[in-house]
């Protein structure tokens, strides 16, 4: 079996999110059982060739202003399955270069009117290019190829009713679980730690987990990531480099390094400060490693069943840890989530079903 894979990125090049990391581990998982995978993504640097192997996939780039070039990349690979990571103009072009071919969509943060308005308020890109990034994950071409698609999965519960009732389908889409590693065993910190792993950018917010370690000197914070402009990264660090229980690891490729993992190895609690969320890998690596959640948005309810919901009022976010820590509830809520993600997400269960889907269009 050959399967095509399309995304807006890949995991770690220059834009280093949640979608690309996703479509990288579905890709090396697939390889690791005999699959062949070809992945498709437009070209967000010049890091790496306009082919090239990663993990033992065959990496396919085109030119974002040029997309419909994606077309012949899209027929080179005479795929038997083609699986969009989310949905771009890529799912679209995809269609128009194999129409015979089976394509099957994974939604992973589809995004409404509200959240189109959170994420413009927090981008800091300006108007025209926004818009075109708009159109190109989310225009009316994309649009059709949900309608058309031969299968549509969302890798969150929560997101069926809302992806069926944005393009008016009959049904909801299944439910395909993202893959993720889940230890036996955990190392704890013995001090009460608590850390941040993602992106420095807009709606994600940092600044208020830096907040919350100013308000909190008795307690060791541990902030994994950083932010793609360089002035806003030194802006940042620099706003936090009096914190003396503060620690900044910078960015880490976790595919090639177990940094991320040792983080949420030693921690306590993961907080997420993000003004909108999907259901983000590090919901499932935190849980994985039995961290507490400390968030203000509750995906699929994993903030109010392992951890603790906070809302924006000033001071929830600290009175939600101080919660946490209490008691060392933080310990009963990381097992549940531990439990949950061995259960439903992890690495052999999550390959399982995907091979499941590509097994019906043989």
């Amino acid at each position: 079996m050959h399967v095509c894979l399309t995304s807006i990125e890949l995991f770690p090049d220059k834009v280093h999110g949640g979608f690309g990391r996703a479509t990288r581990t579905i890709g090396r998982e697939l390889v690791r059982r005999g699959v062949g995978v070809t992945v498709v993504v437009p070209r967000r640097s010049q890091a790496h060739p306009e082919e090239y192997e990663l993990d033992g996939m065959r990496v396919l780039q085109f030119d974002p202003r040029r997309p419909w070039r994606a077309i012949d990349l899209y027929r080179s690979c005479d795929a038997d399955v083609y699986h969009s990571q989310d949905t771009s103009l890529g799912t679209r072009l995809a269609m128009r270069a194999r129409p015979d071919r089976p394509h099957i969509i994974t939604f992973r943060d589809p995004m409404d009117s509200r959240d189109w308005e959170i994420e413009t308020r927090y981008s800091g890109h300006g108007r025209v290019g926004w818009s075109l990034y708009r159109t190109f994950i989310d225009g009316p071409l994309v649009a059709t190829a949900v309608v058309r698609a031969d299968a549509r999965f969302c890798a969150a519960e929560f997101l069926r009713a809302k992806v069926r009732h944005k393009y008016g389908l009959k049904t909801e889409p299944g439910f395909l679980p993202t893959p993720v590693g889940v230890p036996d065993r955990v190392a704890k910190s013995a001090r009460p730690t608590v850390c941040y792993v993602g992106r420095w950018e807009g709606r994600k917010r940092p600044e208020r987990f830096f907040e919350l370690a100013r308000a909190c000197p008795d307690i060791h914070f541990i902030a994994a990531g950083d932010a793609q402009d360089a002035t806003r990264d030194r802006e940042l660090r620099a706003s936090c480099s009096d914190l003396p229980n503060l620690e900044l690891t910078g960015f880490i490729d976790q595919f090639s390094s177990d940094g991320v993992a040792r983080v949420l190895e030693q921690s306590w609690i993961l907080v997420n400060t993000s003004a909108r969320e999907g259901l983000p890998n590090v919901f499932l690596e935190a849980c994985a490693h039995r961290c507490a959640l400390l968030s203000y948005t509750d995906p699929d309810g994993f903030a109010s069943r392992f951890g603790v919901l906070a809302t924006d009022e000033p001071g929830a976010l600290r009175a939600g840890l101080e919660h946490l820590l209490d008691g060392d509830r933080w310990q009963r809520y990381g097992q549940r989530g531990y439990e949950h993600v061995r259960d439903v997400f992890s690495t052999d269960r999550a390959m399982d079903a995907h091979l499941d889907v590509y097994g019906r269009f043989d």
